[in-house]
Formats: structure tokens, C-alpha cells, sequence
């Protein structure tokens, strides 16, 4: 078998690593980027220096449809946080097809093809961890210990499968909108394992609540991490200690849902190791809806765009929509199948498989709440007493499309609190 495994995974690396001459014309477009951007900086006479970071950086580049390459400006700390982004469109002036992206710190990107970008970061130049103000001042370190602790083609190799693996399970990235694995915490592990079925193998087996992981054992204890990290920090399943700084849970994004996908799918490839568990697979939404009509239930669509920034905040805030959809429409219909993408930009995108419940169930107040009952009687035809509360019980006449219709005229102000600006049932 594990022959089998090895085979498979050569075959794996061979798909993913980008071509010789992919990556050539990549570090040539960069050298030209980082050389403007140096010049700028220079005549400019902004305190401020270039690095590249990334799986650019670390030499764990992923073959993809579209390569984003993070370039980070260090900034003195003489500058304040407020003026990170005025310098930073100062020395991008001049640079064709720039777009910034606002967040907890704002970033620009650089379009230079279609399947080519710069992300152009604006970051705190620090010694001490401590000094940091945003979680991007502390990617300089990070780059700087990959570099310096991962030689071995074998832990380079097992990063990019890892990586690969987790697109294609779903389990990549550490937005909020997926919370899964980021590119730090994939080659961290790899490197702590020793390699990407090491990690497979170890993880699929641990049956601890939390999975504690100290690779340059900051803590003599295991049990002193609990107690010393913050608990917001304590939720994963997986405690990674960030080897740069002990105060930091490089795993804290990643949730216990998203932890059991990626281990169902860690078994299936150890018990069954096949290519196709590394091939992203889109939903086929035409199979979904076929399924649904021949189970006489209803499929239904429903995109929704937010007024929030693109990026973590939009799917973030669009997840959220789709949850609260879901216990909604959860009151009419029995929900056998749902599910949600971020589309980018703005749209998120979720579907249904629906059947319509008989009844529904209205509990009212309490049978000596005299105004309140009177209300409640008006508001429903036929009512009766159930464990001392007037309910009313009343047959769903609207489908799926109709609902939608209805809750949105009932609640444009909490749509509209919810930071979603359309909202259409397809």
C-alpha cells in the first residue's frame, strides 16, 4: 500500500508543481516589480524596504489558474499605522491597474495579466513579535524561519501536496468564510510530521479534543498552553504554537467542521489512495436539481450580494446570511440538502433542496396574558391552549419562491442590517 501511495503522489507533485517556464517568467516579472517599487522608495525617500513573501518565498508555489505573488512593504516604526496607506499609494503612483482591498489594515493588488497578480502589503517593520499591530507585521518572520528550517525536498514536496490536498477538499484557507488551514499552518505541520502522508497519518489517529503542537517546545508543559494562551485562541481543534511568537495559535481560524472534512477525506486517501481526491470538484447544481425533482422536492437558488468589502469580510458576512436563511426557511420547509459558495467580489451563492411541511406551529403567549392573547387570536384564525400558551397551527400555502418573497417585503430593515444589498430567489 504504500507503494500505492507513493506512486499516486509522484504523479500528484507532477500536476501541481508549476513548469519550469511558468516559474521563470513569474521571478522575471517580480525582479522588474521589486526594482520599480525600490526606485520609488528611494526617490521618494520613504523609510521603507521590500521583501517577498509567500509560498514565492518559500519555495512551495502551488500550480494554480491565477498566481497572486504577496509583496510586503516594512515600514519604519517612526511612521504611524494611519499613514501606512497613504505612503504605500504614494509609491504604487504611476503603477497601472491598481486596486485596494480594505480590511483590518488595507492592501492594494496589482494586476499585471489575467492570471498574474501583486498583493503590495504595508507592514510594520518589527524585531519583537510583541510590537506587532496587525497579524501581516509578523510574515517576515514567518518567511524567515521557513526558509531557514525547510531544506528537505521531501518536506518541500509534502507542503505542496498538502497544499493541493486542502483545495481541493475545501479545507484551504483560513478566512472566516471557510475556516480551514492556512499556507503558514500546512508547512508547519509538514515540517513537524516530517512529511504530508506523516501528517495524514498522525492526524487521522489523534482522538484528542485539542491537538497540541510546540514544535520549538515554548511551553515545558503541554497543559501550560491552555492555561497561558488567550481562550479566543483555544477553540480549534488544533493548538499549533506559532514557533514565532508563543503567544500565537497559528491554528486559531480553523474550526471543528472544517477539521472533519479534512479527516474523512485524510482516511480515504490512506485507505483508498486515488488521484481524484486531489482534483477540485465543482458542484454540479444540475445533478443536485435533477435529484431533488425525482424526490418531488423543490431546488431553489438564492444569490445574494453584500455592501461589505470583498475579500474575508464579504463571504464572512454572506456566510452569515445563508446560516440565518437556513433556521428561516427551516420553519416552513424540511431542508434535506444546502449549501454555499463565495463567488467573489461581493455575491455569495446558495442553494436548497426543499420540501414543505404540513403545518406550522405559532406559540403565543401565556393564557393569562389577556392583551397579548387577544392579539395573537387576531392575528390567527383558529387557536388552541398547549401547555398554557395560546398556539395556532396553520397550513403553508406559498412555495419556495413564495416564502422568499414574503420574508424579504416582512424584513428589508434586518436585510438591510445584515449588509446585503440583493437578495433573488432563482
Amino acid at each position: 500500500m504504500a507503494k500505492k501511495h507513493d506512486l499516486i503522489l509522484e504523479k500528484i507533485l507532477e500536476k501541481v508543481n508549476p513548469t519550469k517556464k511558468e516559474m521563470e517568467k513569474m521571478e522575471f516579472l517580480l525582479e522588474n516589480f521589486k526594482k520599480k517599487l525600490n526606485l520609488k522608495i528611494d526617490k521618494l525617500k520613504i523609510d521603507a524596504e521590500v521583501f517577498v513573501g509567500g509560498s514565492f518565498a518559500k519555495n512551495t508555489v502551488v500550480k494554480k489558474d491565477i498566481y497572486d505573488v504577496d509583496l510586503f512593504l516594512r515600514f519604519n516604526p517612526k511612521y504611524k499605522e494611519t499613514e501606512f496607506t497613504k505612503l504605500t499609494k504614494k509609491i504604487l503612483k504611476g503603477t497601472k491597474k491598481v486596486s485596494v482591498v480594505h480590511g483590518s489594515r488595507d492592501y492594494f493588488k496589482v494586476k499585471v495579466n489575467s492570471n498574474f497578480f501583486f498583493e503590495i502589503i504595508p507592514v510594520k517593520k518589527v524585531k519583537n513579535p510583541r510590537e506587532a499591530d496587525n497579524i501581516t507585521d509578523l510574515s517576515y518572520s514567518h518567511v524567515k524561519y521557513i526558509k531557514k528550517k525547510i531544506k528537505s525536498k521531501k518536506v518541500l514536496d509534502g507542503i505542496k501536496l498538502a497544499k493541493a490536498f486542502c483545495y481541493a477538499t475545501g479545507t484551504y484557507g483560513a478566512e472566516s468564510y471557510v475556516h480551514g488551514f492556512s499556507g503558514y499552518a500546512l508547512e508547519l505541520l509538514v515540517y513537524y510530521y516530517g512529511g504530508f502522508l506523516e501528517m495524514l497519518k498522525t492526524l487521522v489517529k489523534e482522538k484528542k479534543d485539542k491537538i497540541i503542537v510546540d514544535i520549538e517546545n515554548e511551553y515545558k508543559k503541554k497543559q501550560n498552553v491552555l492555561l497561558d494562551l488567550n481562550s479566543s485562541k483555544l477553540e480549534s481543534p488544533i493548538i499549533l504554537i506559532d514557533p514565532t511568537f508563543k503567544g500565537r495559535n497559528a491554528l486559531a481560524a480553523l474550526s471543528y467542521e472544517t477539521f472533519e472534512i479534512f479527516r474523512k477525506k485524510a482516511r480515504e486517501f490512506l485507505d483508498k489512495p486515488k488521484e481524484k481526491i486531489f482534483e477540485l470538484k465543482e458542484l454540479d447544481l444540475e445533478k443536485v436539481k435533477k435529484r431533488a425533482l425525482q424526490e418531488k422536492k423543490e431546488f431553489l437558488i438564492l444569490q445574494t450580494k453584500t455592501t461589505r468589502q470583498e475579500g474575508d469580510i464579504a463571504g464572512t458576512k454572506l456566510l452569515k446570511f445563508h446560516r440565518h436563511m437556513i433556521f428561516e426557511i427551516g420553519k416552513y420547509f424540511e431542508i434535506s440538502e444546502t449549501g454555499f459558495r463565495y463567488l467573489g467580489n461581493k455575491i455569495g451563492e446558495s442553494y436548497f433542496v426543499l420540501k414543505k411541511k404540513e403545518f406550522i406551529l405559532f406559540c403565543g403567549p401565556p393564557v393569562d396574558s389577556r392583551k397579548n392573547v387577544l392579539k395573537f387570536k387576531e392575528e390567527h384564525s383558529k387557536t388552541f391552549v398547549e401547555e398554557g400558551r395560546v398556539c395556532a397551527k396553520e397550513k403553508i400555502i406559498f412555495d419556495s419562491k413564495g416564502f422568499f418573497k414574503f420574508w424579504e417585503r416582512k424584513n428589508k430593515r434586518k436585510i438591510k442590517q445584515m449588509y446585503v444589498s440583493r437578495f433573488k430567489a432563482i
